[in-house]
């Protein structure tokens, strides 16, 4: 069993940057666990910080090594902040809460999470996402009971009623099974930007925008992913940049328009701080308490 010590950067807050993953879990112990098939056969990894700064990581399966390999990435210790200058409420977030985001490297991975989470609650799509798992995938190597997410070969065989009862409607079935045929001419774009990555798979049937932006942020680390189309983050922003308890698309660039390059770490520390209130007047910017410096 392959193992490894891996240096993180200070006030790395693995749980927060773990967040961004959405294909890892971590235990209320603080563990970390992270199974997927890599390009060279299942793997299973074991994250168990030691230490402000120190990680020690253990792997099982075909796959250990790479995993081993991407687990900096996993970590968030690739992630770049270069240019991100936080000031205002949002200064104030990044020194309450600082987070680095993770990249998991695995393509598919990021954009089946992002097409089960289409227009249906957090907690469901990442219910659907276990189900498939363990209903089409199959066990992951190591001491865990978790399972590999089946790969596009297999999802694109399957039907509408291998899905429906897994939580999953014909919409987003269809737009998986779309996925999954096309799949082999996009897993080149692990190395590709991005802007190329997003643009490539809007080409796609069902995938827009927000499918687009959420895969990767997951899969790349995509530091500047905006997912337009969103049904509360708009009001989310506008709520804490503005004082607006309600917001569009078009406002919400506007508002992010001054961390372009990092607009996905501001919409994370924004949505950290809380939803929009459900109803409510505009306020002032001094009765929501803002000191905006950009």
């Amino acid at each position: 069993m392959p193992s490894r010590t891996i240096e993180v950067p200070p006030l790395l807050r693995v749980r927060a940057t773990i967040a961004g993953a959405k294909t890892a879990r971590a235990t209320p112990a603080g563990d970390v666990w992270w199974s997927t098939e890599t390009p060279i056969g299942d793997g299973t990894a074991r994250l168990v910080p030691v230490s402000e700064t120190r990680v020690e990581a253990e792997a099982w399966g075909a796959g250990a090594e790479w995993l081993l390999d991407h687990t900096p990435g996993l970590l968030g210790c690739e992630d770049d902040l270069d240019g991100f200058r936080p000031d205002g409420i949002v200064g104030r977030w990044w020194l309450e809460r600082p987070f680095r985001l993770t990249k998991t490297n695995r393509l598919w991975d990021a954009l089946v999470v992002a097409i089960l989470g289409q227009k249906v609650q957090v907690a469901n799509a990442y219910r659907s996402r276990r189900l498939i798992a363990r209903q089409h995938g199959r066990p992951a190597p190591g001491p865990t009971e978790d399972f590999i997410l089946p790969g596009p070969e297999i999802v694109a065989e399957l039907g509408y009623a291998d899905f429906h009862g897994l939580g999953v409607e014909r919409k987003r079935t269809e737009i998986l099974r779309t996925a999954a045929r096309e799949f082999r001419r996009l897993d080149h774009l692990h190395d590709a930007e991005p802007a190329a990555v997003q643009a490539r798979l809007q080409r796609l049937r069902g995938i827009g925008p927000w499918t687009a932006a959420m895969t990767t942020s997951m899969a790349l680390g995509d530091p500047d992913a905006v997912p337009v189309g969103d049904f509360h983050i708009p009001n989310t922003i506008a709520w804490h940049l503005a004082g607006e308890p309600r917001g569009t698309d078009e406002r919400m660039l506007e508002l992010l328009e001054p961390y372009v390059g990092h607009r996905w770490r501001v919409v994370r520390l924004a949505k950290s701080a809380g939803s929009a209130p459900k109803y409510g007047p505009k306020l002032s910017l001094t009765d929501h308490g803002l000191h905006l410096g950009r």
